[in-house]
């Protein structure tokens, strides 16, 4: 078994305090050793209690205390980490969190000089602007949460989401092929269009236009979220609730001849 010994871990503190308290101990007896052979029974007694029972109190009581709040530290740093880069409405991660982790994992693929295959999606909320008029922005708020928590139930495990404007979301695909990225496109599509959004007993049917494109080689965040916008704007242009949908091949052009859907 695999012991824990991140700086928010517990097994950090533990491990940390009886280390440096044996340490501590062994330091005192080495010490203290050279006078042993002068001293009476009673006496070498007494000093080996000294050497055990003083740095075990004293430097374990300090040890822990010290790696307890070097936790607390690190536990609050993470905390704050999770809150600058998650979106304060929809908890997915923001603009800045998205692009970084995007761009982390493509400089990863190009410094390992590896051929791999991903898809990245722009997802916009069809006609927003009148959900929050009719409805209010309360309701807005409310629509753009049940958005981004259907995207997150269509995504596997190493997907990425992120709100990257105001009803705008995207969505990163690690690995996945044009067929599967684009079964995801759709399944976002076609379950946002069947979830049910009756604020105030009202309804308010839901659609999203999604633009996507694959790729299978180098990419840069750049150029996937020019082509995934422009395919958006195909979706919305064609009269929106549908995906329209690219494929970038390895070190070759961009192909249209992907399938726009309703």
């Amino acid at each position: 078994m695999r012991i824990d010994l991140s700086p928010t871990s517990w097994g950090r503190v533990i491990g940390v305090t009886v280390v440096g308290t044996a340490v501590c101990i062994a330091a005192a007896f080495f010490v203290d050793s050279y006078n042993f052979p002068l001293l009476s029974p009673d006496a070498l007694w007494r000093a080996q209690m000294t050497d055990l029972l003083l740095p075990l109190v004293l430097a374990g009581s300090f040890f822990f205390f010290l790696m307890f709040k070097m936790r607390q530290l690190a536990v609050a740093q993470k905390e704050l980490s999770i809150v600058a880069a998650t979106d304060s409405l929809t908890a997915v991660f923001n603009r800045g969190a998205f692009s970084m982790l995007v761009e982390a994992y493509l400089d990863q693929a190009r410094s390992q000089a590896v051929v791999d295959a991903g898809a990245f999606l722009i997802v916009d909320a069809d006609h927003f602007k009148t959900i929050n008029d009719r409805l209010g922005h309360d309701c807005g708020d409310q629509a753009l949460k049940l958005i981004a928590k259907t995207i997150q139930g269509q995504l596997r495990g190493a997907d990425i989401v992120g709100r990257i404007g105001g009803e705008e979301f995207a969505v990163f695909l690690p690995g996945a092929d044009a067929s599967q990225s684009w079964l995801v496109a759709e399944g976002i599509r076609r379950r946002i269009r069947e979830v049910e959004f009756s604020p105030d007993g009202r309804p308010c049917p839901l659609s999203v236009s999604i633009g996507g494109v694959a790729f299978n080689g180098p990419a840069t965040f750049a150029d996937m979220y020019r082509t995934a916008d422009s395919h958006l704007y195909k979706a919305k242009s064609n009269g929106r609730d549908q995906v329209s949908f690219a494929t970038v091949a390895l070190l070759g052009p961009l192909t249209d001849d992907a399938a726009t859907v309703h």
